[in-house]
């Protein structure tokens, strides 16, 4: 189940509220327009605790069938470090990123190139390499 975020600046640390950014990609009242943009929905949805949203924003050639998110991780903050293509005309875009996170005290930084691809209209995750 999902915390509850609604009135706080969004995680994927774009300044606006969750509810206005990547709470309304969550709740399926509008897409990503970029492969960047589902990415950091997809940040914001682990430091929510959005399971379904993952999978659902997963690429059905790659997505696993169940996702089980560890409740002590604490995601604390997004740097993109690279993008290459997946703006709003492509079909495929990669990008890297840090995915900083505290579990039980210690910090810790998730770096990945992720790979997207369009799928029937909407940008989904296709995998990612450490």
């Amino acid at each position: 189940m999902p915390a509850d975020a609604s009135g706080h600046a969004c995680p994927c640390g774009s300044g606006t509220p969750y509810d206005a950014c990547c709470g309304a990609i969550h709740r399926g009242e509008r897409v990503a327009a970029t492969a960047e943009e589902l990415m950091r929905s997809r940040y914001s949805a682990f430091a929510v605790g959005d399971a379904s949203y993952l999978l659902e924003s997963w690429h059905p050639a790659t997505r696993p069938p169940t996702l089980d998110l560890d409740p002590t991780v604490r995601w604390t903050g997004l740097e993109i470090v690279a993008t290459d293509a997946g703006g709003p005309d492509d079909l495929n875009g990669v990008v890297e990123f840090r995915a900083h996170h505290d579990h039980d005290g210690e910090e810790g930084v998730l770096h990945e190139i992720s790979r997207f691809r369009r799928h029937d209209g909407p940008w989904r995750y296709v995998r990612g390499r450490s």
